[in-house]
């Protein structure tokens, strides 16, 4: 099932980022080139193997400089890209394309960046969990996005095949460490959070030691974050939960540290590198013809 997302993910940012790059002028390099009824044809070009994503934005891009361009396209988000492949056709004022090229690159490029890494996690995984023939634990993205980029990166990590965390404060109660520490410790922290919300949201808790897994379990937490622990005591700390609340892995995770805890029995495992750590997969818009 592919994900979804719709144009309010990209209204506020698209429309920061085209102010940014035209200012009060515009593009005055084009402007002072082409008229309004010089047209032209181009084709966005993958420059890199991966998984497109950002297609939308980019079209969008494109029609909020000027509605009569059109695009075209010959993949979707999600499709697997090789080098040379023609992604997409962009027909229209030659001007107006050429004042949108870069802030539309700009977003498919991330975005396709956080869907190709996520996939390449994504699929490593479950080929080493198919090879011990287990269940492998599922992949998340963290709060580690651009600011204002936020609902495009993590539409981005679940194009590629991950899942998203929470969306921000507001949809589910993280009590981390200076939540615990500021209240007291954990089980007052939770007992605290229960008494305001109820069960209105689920609760997750950041744990450091074993001592605090078992802490969290026994207050009721929903999810049992096991932060920055090594290999054997995340799995000693599953081992400790026996299924009784949701576990998950966070901190110094890496491609081969997931690949080690693909049998571990984790429910999820977290990457903030997904969003805050990625190449940019390169894209390029050339002129294919005059019209």
């Amino acid at each position: 099932m592919r994900a979804i997302i719709d144009e309010t993910a990209w209204q506020d940012v698209l429309r920061a980022a085209l102010e940014e790059d035209l200012g009060d002028a515009g593009d005055v390099s084009s402007a002072g080139l082409f008229g309004p009824d010089h047209g032209s044809v181009f084709r966005l070009i993958a420059k890199d193997d991966g998984v497109l994503c950002g297609l939308p934005v980019f079209s969008a891009t494109f029609a909020a400089v000027d509605p009569d361009v059109a695009v075209e396209p010959a993949f979707g988000d999600g499709d697997r890209l090789s080098r040379g492949t023609v992604v997409a056709r962009v027909k229209g004022r030659t001007a107006s394309i050429l004042a949108a090229e870069r802030t539309a690159l700009n977003f498919v490029s991330q975005l396709s960046a956080v869907a190709t890494k996520t996939r390449r996690f994504v699929d490593a995984l479950a080929a080493r969990a198919a090879g011990l023939g287990v269940r492998p634990p599922e992949i998340l993205d963290t709060r580690k996005t651009v600011p204002g980029m936020r609902r495009l990166q993590k539409y981005a990590v679940a194009v590629g095949g991950g899942r998203n965390h929470r969306m921000g404060l507001h949809d589910m109660i993280m009590l981390k460490d200076n939540h615990v520490d500021a209240a007291g410790g954990i089980a007052p922290a939770v007992a605290a959070s229960r008494a305001a919300w109820g069960r209105r949201f689920r609760l997750e808790v950041e744990t450091r030691t074993l001592d605090e897994v078992a802490q969290a379990l026994e207050a009721g937490a929903d999810r049992i974050m096991l932060d920055n622990m090594d290999d054997r005591t995340v799995r000693e700390a599953v081992r400790l939960v026996a299924g009784r609340a949701e576990t998950e892995a966070s901190g110094n995770m890496t491609l081969e540290r997931l690949l080690g805890l693909a049998d571990s029995g984790l429910d999820f495992v977290s990457f903030g590198e997904l969003t805050h750590s990625v190449n940019v997969f390169d894209f390029s818009l050339k002129a294919e013809r005059a019209r």
